[in-house]
Protein backbone atom coordinates (compact mmCIF):
# COMPACT_ATOMS: atom_id res chain seq x y z
CA UNK A 1 0.00 0.00 0.00
CA UNK A 2 0.90 3.53 -0.15
CA UNK A 3 0.25 5.37 3.14
CA UNK A 4 0.53 9.09 4.15
CA UNK A 5 1.92 9.86 7.83
CA UNK A 6 1.74 12.84 9.39
CA UNK A 7 3.50 13.45 12.72
CA UNK A 8 6.14 10.74 11.81
CA UNK A 9 8.84 12.05 13.82
CA UNK A 10 6.97 11.56 17.31
CA UNK A 11 7.33 8.07 19.29
CA UNK A 12 4.74 6.70 17.80
CA UNK A 13 5.11 7.78 14.11
CA UNK A 14 8.58 6.81 13.98
CA UNK A 15 7.62 2.62 14.85
CA UNK A 16 4.57 3.13 12.72
CA UNK A 17 6.75 4.13 9.58
CA UNK A 18 9.57 1.63 10.21
CA UNK A 19 6.84 -0.89 10.56
CA UNK A 20 4.92 0.12 7.43
CA UNK A 21 8.36 -0.20 5.52
CA UNK A 22 9.63 -3.07 7.26
CA UNK A 23 6.24 -4.72 5.46
CA UNK A 24 7.11 -3.33 2.65
CA UNK A 25 4.49 -0.49 2.14
CA UNK A 26 5.61 3.04 0.30
CA UNK A 27 5.30 5.50 2.71
CA UNK A 28 5.03 9.14 2.10
CA UNK A 29 5.79 11.54 5.33
CA UNK A 30 3.97 15.27 5.42
CA UNK A 31 7.05 17.31 6.84
CA UNK A 32 6.89 21.21 8.24
CA UNK A 33 8.75 23.95 7.02
CA UNK A 34 11.50 23.53 9.42
CA UNK A 35 12.56 19.97 7.57
CA UNK A 36 15.93 20.60 6.23
CA UNK A 37 15.95 17.83 3.82
CA UNK A 38 13.66 16.33 1.42
CA UNK A 39 13.23 12.99 -0.31
CA UNK A 40 10.97 11.82 -3.04
CA UNK A 41 8.41 10.19 -0.89
CA UNK A 42 7.70 13.22 0.86
CA UNK A 43 4.80 16.24 0.92
CA UNK A 44 5.55 20.11 2.78
CA UNK A 45 2.76 21.40 4.38
CA UNK A 46 2.19 23.92 6.88
CA UNK A 47 -1.05 23.22 9.03
CA UNK A 48 -0.43 26.32 11.28
CA UNK A 49 -1.00 28.41 8.30
CA UNK A 50 -3.40 26.07 6.30
CA UNK A 51 -1.07 24.96 3.40
CA UNK A 52 -0.19 22.15 1.62
CA UNK A 53 1.91 21.97 -0.91
CA UNK A 54 -0.83 20.74 -4.04
CA UNK A 55 2.29 19.79 -6.33
CA UNK A 56 4.04 17.37 -4.07
CA UNK A 57 0.32 15.30 -3.23
CA UNK A 58 -0.29 15.41 -7.45
CA UNK A 59 3.86 14.15 -7.66
CA UNK A 60 3.40 11.55 -5.14
CA UNK A 61 0.15 10.12 -6.77
CA UNK A 62 -2.34 8.38 -5.23
CA UNK A 63 -2.65 7.62 -1.39
CA UNK A 64 -4.39 4.15 0.02
CA UNK A 65 -4.28 4.92 3.36
CA UNK A 66 -3.30 8.23 5.23
CA UNK A 67 -2.72 7.86 9.54
CA UNK A 68 -2.57 11.50 10.72
CA UNK A 69 -0.56 11.74 14.37
CA UNK A 70 0.19 15.42 14.32
CA UNK A 71 -0.49 17.42 17.11
CA UNK A 72 1.94 19.30 19.69
CA UNK A 73 2.46 17.53 23.15
CA UNK A 74 -0.34 17.84 25.92
CA UNK A 75 2.16 17.06 29.30
CA UNK A 76 5.57 18.46 28.07
CA UNK A 77 4.52 21.67 29.95
CA UNK A 78 2.47 23.56 31.86
CA UNK A 79 -1.11 24.45 30.50
CA UNK A 80 -1.82 28.21 30.13
CA UNK A 81 -3.91 29.72 28.21
CA UNK A 82 -1.57 29.93 24.72
CA UNK A 83 -0.20 26.38 25.46
CA UNK A 84 -3.97 25.18 25.56
CA UNK A 85 -5.03 26.85 22.22
CA UNK A 86 -1.39 25.23 20.59
CA UNK A 87 -2.52 21.69 21.44
CA UNK A 88 -6.09 22.16 20.49
CA UNK A 89 -4.95 24.11 17.02
CA UNK A 90 -2.35 21.81 16.42
CA UNK A 91 -4.76 19.06 16.24
CA UNK A 92 -7.36 20.73 14.75
CA UNK A 93 -6.20 22.69 12.04
CA UNK A 94 -3.90 19.91 11.08
CA UNK A 95 -6.74 17.96 10.46
CA UNK A 96 -8.64 20.29 8.79
CA UNK A 97 -6.20 21.43 6.62
CA UNK A 98 -5.82 17.56 5.50
CA UNK A 99 -9.10 16.27 5.55
CA UNK A 100 -9.80 19.24 2.69
CA UNK A 101 -6.62 18.83 1.32
CA UNK A 102 -7.24 14.75 0.51
CA UNK A 103 -10.55 15.49 -0.35
CA UNK A 104 -9.86 17.37 -3.55
CA UNK A 105 -7.40 14.69 -4.58
CA UNK A 106 -10.08 11.30 -3.49
CA UNK A 107 -12.64 9.74 -5.16
CA UNK A 108 -14.15 8.40 -2.40
CA UNK A 109 -11.69 5.33 -2.14
CA UNK A 110 -9.13 6.31 0.70
CA UNK A 111 -9.13 5.58 4.11
CA UNK A 112 -8.04 7.82 7.32
CA UNK A 113 -6.95 6.76 10.61
CA UNK A 114 -7.08 9.74 12.85
CA UNK A 115 -5.27 10.00 15.81
CA UNK A 116 -7.35 11.02 19.14
CA UNK A 117 -7.47 9.77 22.62
CA UNK A 118 -9.33 8.46 25.03
CA UNK A 119 -9.34 11.58 26.69
CA UNK A 120 -12.45 12.00 24.70
CA UNK A 121 -14.23 9.54 27.51
CA UNK A 122 -12.92 12.86 30.32
CA UNK A 123 -12.85 11.06 34.06
CA UNK A 124 -15.34 8.99 34.93
CA UNK A 125 -14.16 6.91 37.97
CA UNK A 126 -14.91 3.02 37.93
CA UNK A 127 -17.20 3.33 34.81
CA UNK A 128 -16.21 0.82 32.27
CA UNK A 129 -15.79 2.82 28.93
CA UNK A 130 -15.69 1.18 25.63
CA UNK A 131 -16.24 2.92 22.05
CA UNK A 132 -20.29 3.05 22.92
CA UNK A 133 -19.80 5.60 25.87
CA UNK A 134 -20.54 9.00 25.64
CA UNK A 135 -18.00 11.59 25.92
CA UNK A 136 -16.72 13.54 29.33
CA UNK A 137 -15.95 16.88 29.84
CA UNK A 138 -13.26 18.55 30.36
CA UNK A 139 -10.59 20.57 28.44
CA UNK A 140 -9.18 17.36 26.57
CA UNK A 141 -12.89 16.09 26.21
CA UNK A 142 -13.54 19.19 24.16
CA UNK A 143 -9.87 19.10 22.21
CA UNK A 144 -11.00 15.17 21.49
CA UNK A 145 -14.18 16.20 20.28
CA UNK A 146 -12.81 18.70 17.77
CA UNK A 147 -10.27 16.66 16.77
CA UNK A 148 -12.66 14.00 15.34
CA UNK A 149 -15.34 16.28 14.04
CA UNK A 150 -12.54 18.13 11.84
CA UNK A 151 -12.80 15.04 9.90
CA UNK A 152 -16.17 15.66 8.50
CA UNK A 153 -15.54 17.01 5.10
CA UNK A 154 -13.53 13.68 4.16
CA UNK A 155 -16.58 11.45 5.34
CA UNK A 156 -18.88 13.54 3.77
CA UNK A 157 -16.86 12.97 0.17
CA UNK A 158 -17.35 9.29 1.04
CA UNK A 159 -14.14 8.71 2.40
CA UNK A 160 -13.99 6.02 5.76
CA UNK A 161 -12.46 7.55 8.65
CA UNK A 162 -11.03 5.47 11.96
CA UNK A 163 -10.90 7.64 15.08
CA UNK A 164 -7.77 6.07 16.89
CA UNK A 165 -8.23 6.60 20.74
CA UNK A 166 -5.14 6.07 22.10
CA UNK A 167 -4.02 5.48 25.80
CA UNK A 168 -1.35 5.85 27.79
CA UNK A 169 1.24 4.35 25.27
CA UNK A 170 4.33 2.54 27.19
CA UNK A 171 7.49 2.79 26.04
CA UNK A 172 11.21 3.30 27.70
CA UNK A 173 12.17 5.63 25.15
CA UNK A 174 9.65 8.40 25.24
CA UNK A 175 6.26 9.49 26.32
CA UNK A 176 5.04 8.84 30.22
CA UNK A 177 7.57 6.25 30.98
CA UNK A 178 10.35 7.39 29.83
CA UNK A 179 10.12 10.75 32.40
CA UNK A 180 9.10 8.12 34.72
CA UNK A 181 11.97 5.64 35.04
CA UNK A 182 14.32 8.21 36.39
CA UNK A 183 12.60 8.53 39.47
CA UNK A 184 11.75 4.85 40.16
CA UNK A 185 15.27 3.51 39.24
CA UNK A 186 16.14 6.30 42.45
CA UNK A 187 13.24 5.18 44.52
CA UNK A 188 11.76 8.12 44.41
CA UNK A 189 8.84 6.40 42.57
CA UNK A 190 5.04 6.31 44.17
CA UNK A 191 1.96 6.49 43.24
CA UNK A 192 -0.21 9.81 42.24
CA UNK A 193 -2.47 11.32 45.30
CA UNK A 194 -4.87 7.72 46.36
CA UNK A 195 -3.84 5.47 43.64
CA UNK A 196 -7.40 4.28 42.87
CA UNK A 197 -7.42 6.41 39.37
CA UNK A 198 -7.75 3.89 36.73
CA UNK A 199 -4.84 3.92 33.86
CA UNK A 200 -5.41 2.35 30.13
CA UNK A 201 -2.24 1.47 29.24
CA UNK A 202 -0.90 0.03 26.12
CA UNK A 203 2.47 -1.16 24.52
CA UNK A 204 4.30 0.88 21.92
CA UNK A 205 4.83 -2.83 20.39
CA UNK A 206 0.61 -3.05 20.30
CA UNK A 207 0.19 0.30 19.54
CA UNK A 208 1.69 0.07 16.03
CA UNK A 209 0.50 -3.23 15.45
CA UNK A 210 -3.43 -2.00 16.24
CA UNK A 211 -2.82 0.55 13.67
CA UNK A 212 -1.60 -1.49 11.10
CA UNK A 213 -4.77 -3.90 12.10
CA UNK A 214 -7.05 -0.88 11.81
CA UNK A 215 -5.75 0.12 8.25
CA UNK A 216 -5.71 -3.46 7.11
CA UNK A 217 -9.28 -3.92 8.28
CA UNK A 218 -10.65 -1.10 7.97
CA UNK A 219 -12.16 -0.53 11.04
CA UNK A 220 -14.40 2.72 10.80
CA UNK A 221 -15.54 5.16 13.72
CA UNK A 222 -14.11 5.11 16.92
CA UNK A 223 -11.14 2.47 17.80
CA UNK A 224 -10.20 2.08 21.35
CA UNK A 225 -6.25 1.84 21.39
CA UNK A 226 -5.55 0.04 24.91
CA UNK A 227 -4.86 -3.24 26.54
CA UNK A 228 -7.79 -4.90 27.54
CA UNK A 229 -7.11 -4.97 31.03
CA UNK A 230 -6.81 -1.13 32.72
CA UNK A 231 -5.03 -0.72 35.79
CA UNK A 232 -5.06 1.71 38.78
CA UNK A 233 -2.18 3.69 39.33
CA UNK A 234 -1.36 1.91 42.55
CA UNK A 235 -1.28 -1.43 40.79
CA UNK A 236 0.97 0.03 38.32
CA UNK A 237 3.03 1.58 40.83
CA UNK A 238 3.51 -1.82 42.27
CA UNK A 239 4.54 -3.12 38.58
CA UNK A 240 6.28 -1.18 37.64
CA UNK A 241 8.59 -1.04 40.70
CA UNK A 242 8.78 -4.82 41.29
CA UNK A 243 9.98 -4.62 37.14
CA UNK A 244 12.85 -2.61 38.32
CA UNK A 245 13.62 -4.28 41.44
CA UNK A 246 13.33 -0.95 43.27
CA UNK A 247 10.67 0.07 46.17
CA UNK A 248 8.27 2.19 45.23
CA UNK A 249 7.12 4.06 49.11
CA UNK A 250 6.30 7.44 48.36
CA UNK A 251 2.77 9.20 47.62
CA UNK A 252 2.57 12.23 45.78
CA UNK A 253 0.13 14.39 47.29
CA UNK A 254 -2.82 15.98 45.03
CA UNK A 255 -1.99 19.33 46.23
CA UNK A 256 1.78 18.87 45.46
CA UNK A 257 0.55 17.71 42.01
CA UNK A 258 -1.78 21.00 41.28
CA UNK A 259 1.01 23.18 42.77
CA UNK A 260 3.30 21.50 40.59
CA UNK A 261 1.78 20.98 37.30
CA UNK A 262 -1.54 23.27 37.97
CA UNK A 263 -4.78 22.21 39.19
CA UNK A 264 -6.79 21.81 35.47
CA UNK A 265 -3.64 19.90 33.88
CA UNK A 266 -2.94 17.83 36.96
CA UNK A 267 -6.53 16.96 36.95
CA UNK A 268 -6.96 15.74 33.39
CA UNK A 269 -3.53 14.19 33.20
CA UNK A 270 -2.14 12.68 36.42
CA UNK A 271 -5.49 12.42 38.61
CA UNK A 272 -8.01 11.47 35.93
CA UNK A 273 -9.49 8.12 36.09
CA UNK A 274 -10.35 6.39 32.59
CA UNK A 275 -11.18 2.68 32.63
CA UNK A 276 -11.61 1.93 29.26
CA UNK A 277 -11.57 -1.26 26.95
CA UNK A 278 -10.70 -2.04 23.63
CA UNK A 279 -14.47 -3.88 22.32
CA UNK A 280 -13.47 -2.43 18.34
CA UNK A 281 -10.28 -4.26 17.64
CA UNK A 282 -11.43 -7.27 20.31
CA UNK A 283 -14.52 -7.54 18.08
CA UNK A 284 -12.53 -7.77 14.93
CA UNK A 285 -9.90 -10.62 16.63
CA UNK A 286 -7.16 -8.42 17.58
CA UNK A 287 -5.04 -10.49 19.46
CA UNK A 288 -2.58 -8.56 22.15
CA UNK A 289 0.96 -9.59 22.42
CA UNK A 290 1.06 -7.21 25.85
CA UNK A 291 -2.73 -7.85 27.55
CA UNK A 292 -1.87 -6.15 30.63
CA UNK A 293 0.45 -3.30 32.14
CA UNK A 294 2.90 -6.52 33.50
CA UNK A 295 3.57 -8.08 30.10
CA UNK A 296 3.18 -4.31 28.29
CA UNK A 297 5.96 -3.08 31.23
CA UNK A 298 8.61 -6.09 30.45
CA UNK A 299 8.27 -5.25 27.06
CA UNK A 300 9.00 -1.45 27.58
CA UNK A 301 11.78 -2.14 29.70
CA UNK A 302 13.52 -4.47 27.52
CA UNK A 303 13.26 -2.95 24.29
CA UNK A 304 14.94 0.12 22.85
CA UNK A 305 12.47 0.32 19.67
Amino acid sequence: MRVGVTGASGLIGRSLVGALRERGDTVITFVRPSTTTYGADVVRWDPARGVVDEGDLKRVGGLDVVVNLAGAGIGDRRWSTSRKREILDSRVLATALLANALGEFSDGGGFLANASAIGWYGSRGDEILDETSSRGVGFLADVCVAWEQATSPLEDRGVDVAHVRSGVVLSSTGGVLKKQLPLFRSALGGRYATGGQWMSVISLFDQVRALLWTIDHRLTGPVNLVAPNPVTNQEFTRVLARALGRPALLNVPKPVLKAVLGGEMADELILTSQRVTPEKLRGSNFKFEHADANSALKWALSSTR
